[in-house]
């Protein structure tokens, strides 16, 4: 049977700690379904659409990768898919606990489910998408902190929202 784990985040924007977290994981499981979590009531950077199709074009080349979104339930995506992995990465202890509590629930609603960690590359402790967003909307740069399409989204995107040209 195939191993199938299903990366769960916001992805707003991809890192190269998530891409990191990606090459690893895909040692460990047959498939990775990275979905992109979303909650309607959350203001984010980019539209699941549009971090679904960066994504997309950040694993163009990569084998046994199906990207996809969902604002529901984590479990019944999971279940839904074929798989019984949920697959996280970490960075800190602070995202420890959060990520404990959350596979603690997750196993609460569906016992067959199983959440399996793998600790971020020292390279990317310090880097998170928010951190990434806040550099890159001051002006400064994120090379080698995400793929190049980011880097360039990035730029289009506040450029749009500031209303000059990239």
């Amino acid at each position: 049977m195939k191993k199938i784990a299903v990366y769960p985040g916001s992805f707003d924007p991809i890192t190269n700690g998530h891409v990191d977290i990606l090459k690893r994981g895909m040692k460990m499981f047959d498939e990775i379904i990275i979905l992109v979590a979303y909650n309607p009531n959350k203001a984010s950077l980019f539209t699941p659409e549009e971090r679904v199709e960066i994504i997309k074009e950040v694993t163009k080349n990569w084998e046994n990768i199906r990207v996809d979104s969902s604002a529901g339930l984590l479990v019944e995506y999971v279940k839904n898919a074929g798989a019984n992995v949920i697959f996280r990465g970490l960075r800190a202890l602070s995202d420890f606990e959060y990520e404990f509590q959350m596979a603690l629930m997750n196993r609460r609603l569906d016992r067959e489910v199983e959440t399996v960690f793998l600790m971020s590359g020292y390279k990317w402790f310090y880097t998170s998408s928010s951190i990434i967003k806040e550099a890159a909307s001051l002006g400064g740069s994120v090379k080698g902190m995400v793929p190049e399409i980011v880097c360039q989204r990035l730029q289009r995107k506040f450029a749009e929202l500031k209303g000059t040209k990239p």
